[in-house]
């Protein structure tokens, strides 16, 4: 949507916020991706307990433990007052420690109703490497970003001894991951409302040279095979519009650029045809 449309400001700040923490999310994961098969690593949790809802970024499961970590890709310098936190300009902020400690209280609980007893450690991350604290207490459970390397080399040496129902806390909490996040935020949109034609993979804008079966874009040279792009934004329109039927016609008015010929070969390739006539559409 941020590509197609001009969001209003404060959706346009949310989706700036959203995407950034999600990019610190991923930069820990590639952390946690070097640990060995002992441990379970499950991301994005989204969990209900006593009628309160909470996601968890990432939960490391090993031997009789559970690791709960929270990770912020805050940029610039802060400092703590009082337990209050602030911007170095003096504007106050939503103390993540507190935040920390909720989620650690409602997850200790849920492992507790679900008949487990698993200790748990949580830790707040501070992902990236322009982030400082100042006046931060040493006991706090916090990792800063000179500290992660040294953090993981110590999670991978812990000794390994897996729990008789490590297996089953994992079902019970994929069971009990919710699908849909409570906290979804999406402005209203339509069809009609969003900018036609494929994006660019690279740089996000969008394709105006069609050559042959390449696509090539005007601001990064970037080039791709006409059938990985027209797929993927195949897959795009049915993310914004799951509602919607594949047909020619949609997909080459949603592509813009790309001759109906060469749509309706794409899609025959790749899709299979439902129905007869003009009710006819494709499905995968």
């Amino acid at each position: 949507m941020n590509i197609r449309m001009d969001l209003p400001e404060k959706e346009k700040l949310d989706y700036l916020n959203l995407q950034k923490g999600f990019l610190g999310e991923k930069k820990f994961d590639e952390y946690l991706s070097n640990l060995s098969k002992d441990w379970t690593v499950l991301n994005d949790l989204l969990l209900e307990t006593n009628n309160t809802s909470y996601q968890i970024d990432s939960l490391c499961i090993h031997s009789e433990t559970n690791y709960l970590f929270e990770v912020k890709n805050y940029e610039g310098d802060f400092y703590i007052e009082n337990d209050t936190w602030y911007s170095l300009s003096g504007k106050e902020i939503t103390n993540p420690l507190q935040q920390l400690h909720r989620i650690e209280s409602l997850f200790r609980r849920f492992i507790k109703s679900s008949g487990f007893n698993y200790s748990i450690e949580s830790y707040l991350i501070f992902i990236n490497p322009e982030f400082h604290l100042y006046n931060a207490p040493r006991n706090l459970q916090i990792v800063f970003p000179p500290q992660i390397n040294r953090f993981m080399k110590n999670l991978e040496n812990k000794s390994s001894n897996l729990a008789k129902n490590h297996t089953k806390l994992v079902d019970r909490l994929l069971a009990s991951h919710m699908q849909v996040s409570p906290y979804k935020r999406i402005p209203k949109y339509t069809l009609n409302d969003l900018k036609k034609g494929i994006t660019c993979m690279k740089c996000q804008s969008f394709y105006t040279s069609f050559i042959r079966k390449t696509l090539e874009c005007s601001y990064c040279a970037h080039k791709e095979d006409v059938t990985n792009a027209v797929l993927r934004s195949i897959a795009e329109l049915t993310i914004l519009f799951p509602e919607t039927k594949i047909t020619t016609k949609i997909i080459h008015e949603w592509c813009k650029n790309i001759p109906f010929q060469t749509i309706q070969r794409i899609i025959s390739k790749n899709f299979n045809l439902f129905g007869h006539g003009k009710s006819a559409y494709y499905v995968k």
